[in-house]
């Protein structure tokens, strides 16, 4: 092989081989270049609550994972309406995101003036965490089923009340779905907040609740109160034995409280894809789920596109509640 020959290939295999080089080093560079500073995540909770707690649950990994502080921006207030017009106001710059919860589905049921669109001014990055609602009763009520309870309720028209942490949360809808597909008419007695609602019926004022996991957890190990179902699709392992609602005497039943991550809209979508593939994987970790589930929390990874259509769905269901049950806010 003359020199030039030899040069011609050497010189050749090393374009080659940059061609080769160039996909990888552009991916290797996208990753690189962010997040090049702190990342802001609204949290449209308090600090100590549920969506707070999953919130924080993955953004100190993904601190970790990036070198980079992850701030939790706890903007309170309106059932999430706060927190929401916060994030609408940041720039979609890959720098901000925020928590949104299921009372971000509920809303546009319910008021006319959110001074944002969930769906329209919001990009979803991926859902986060699923918080179990169980179906709870007090002792002296004489069911230990959800059939029994559905049998006693219509036998007893206007008798059995369910409280709940306020009119248009998560555990109220719970209620309104369950006597929709039941065909029964629980009472509904708002409150402020579970703590109080949960009190109430540990007291006997009430006598069934559609509870938030980490509320309802401590009474029924006590014997306080006795669990009869758990809203989620499948069972729940913070509830072991504890059959569905679903299975348990109303099929097609299905209510959690969760919460996800979104963006402002215009945000760039390889960051969205960098943001979420992070997300799943620290959902993934295995160390998470027993965490969380102490928590009263369980990992909920999945797409964009799975959270798009899933925030959807959960529009549409919780209107036709609301609709049904003519449930408004003064």
């Amino acid at each position: 092989m003359s020199t030039i020959n030899r040069r011609q290939l050497l010189a050749g295999m090393g374009l080659g081989m940059l061609g080769l080089a160039a996909p990888l080093s552009s991916v290797w560079a996208a990753d690189a270049a962010w997040p090049q500073r702190a990342v802001n995540f609204v949290v449209t909770f308090p600090a100590g609550g549920p969506v707070d707690t999953a919130a924080r649950f993955v953004t100190k990994p993904l601190a970790e994972k990036w070198g980079k502080p992850a701030i939790v921006d706890n903007k309170a207030g309106a059932g999430g309406i706060v927190g929401a017009r916060t994030a609408l106001k940041e720039k979609p710059d890959g720098y901000s995101f925020f928590f949104p919860a299921i009372h971000h589905s509920v809303l546009p049921s319910l008021r006319k003036d959110l001074g944002y669109d969930i769906q329209a001014d919001f990009e979803p990055v991926g859902s986060v965490a699923r918080f179990p609602i169980i179906l709870v009763v007090h002792p002296s009520l004489p069911v230990k089923t959800v059939k029994e309870l559905i049998s006693y309720a219509k036998e007893n028209p206007g008798k059995v009340s369910f409280s709940s942490s306020g009119t248009g949360g998560g555990t109220h809808l719970a209620g309104e779905l369950f006597n929709s597909m039941a065909g029964v008419k629980l009472q509904h007695i708002p409150y402020r907040g579970s703590a109080p609602a949960m009190q109430d019926l540990v007291g006997g004022q009430v006598q069934v609740m559609f509870a938030d996991a980490p509320s309802a957890l401590p009474f029924i190990k006590s014997g306080h109160i006795i669990a009869l179902g758990v809203g989620n699709p499948e069972p729940s392992v913070l509830a072991p034995g504890v059959p569905t609602i679903a299975e348990a005497g109303v099929p097609g039943y299905n209510a959690y409280s969760w919460t996800g991550l979104m963006a402002p809209k215009g945000t760039p979508q390889d960051i969205i894809k960098k943001l979420n593939h992070d997300l799943v994987g620290v959902l993934k970790d295995p160390t998470i789920g027993p965490a969380m589930a102490a928590a009263g929390a369980e990992p909920m990874p999945g797409s964009p596109e799975d959270f798009a259509q899933f925030l959807d769905a959960e529009i549409k269901k919780w209107a036709k509640v609301i609709q049904e049950a003519d449930i408004k806010i003064e």
